[in-house]
């Protein structure tokens, strides 16, 4: 009888660790730690010229903004641009990206300055798309209509743990 109870006690328990476990598991992802993804999407341009190679921005784009990565929760250096493009439309660009992957990590354009988003994105942060990869150059739309000039830092975010990995301040461009 001694070895029944025993069973009866051991299995539920195993069950219950397994299943703590596999939710930790999805939860934190660690393999991530060990893991990169690299994109190298090529700088946009609403109408590239022909023979203009693909680091040149069209004719009529302009740069309207730009910072340096500094490093929240994790190392992360590169840099961010906003760039307007000739037929309006806007984007943020990293440029030389290298952070660490995470479960859940996003792009988002933020009202505080890179200093300030350890405290959290604050009210009227827009989020632009998941991090496309954790190293490289990649392109994020921002919307039509947004005011850019509200908005001081744009930041790599992890969303399920609320944490910055790092931000950038973006200063305006002298015109």
């Amino acid at each position: 009888m001694k070895i029944s109870l025993t069973r009866r006690t051991v299995i539920p328990a195993l069950v219950v660790l397994a299943l703590l476990a596999a939710f930790a598991l999805y939860l934190f992802q660690p393999w991530r730690a060990f893991t990169t993804t690299t994109v190298n999407e090529s700088l946009p341009s609403a109408k590239p010229a022909a023979s203009a190679p693909a680091a040149k921005m069209g004719t009529g784009d302009k740069e309207l903004a730009r910072g340096r990565f500094v490093s929240h929760e994790h190392d992360t250096s590169g840099t961010a641009r906003t760039l307007g493009l000739a037929d309006g439309s806007r984007v943020l660009r990293l440029e030389d990206l290298k952070t660490s992957e995470g479960p859940d990590v996003r792009v988002y354009l933020s009202t505080r300055s890179a200093a300030e988003v350890g405290k959290g994105l604050g009210d009227g942060a827009v989020e632009l798309g998941k991090l496309k990869g954790n190293e490289g150059n990649q392109n994020y739309a921002v919307a039509p209509g947004t005011d850019l000039s509200r908005f001081h830092s744009a930041v790599v975010w992890c969303k399920r743990f609320s944490v910055a990995f790092g931000a950038a301040d973006l200063a305006a461009m002298a015109r």
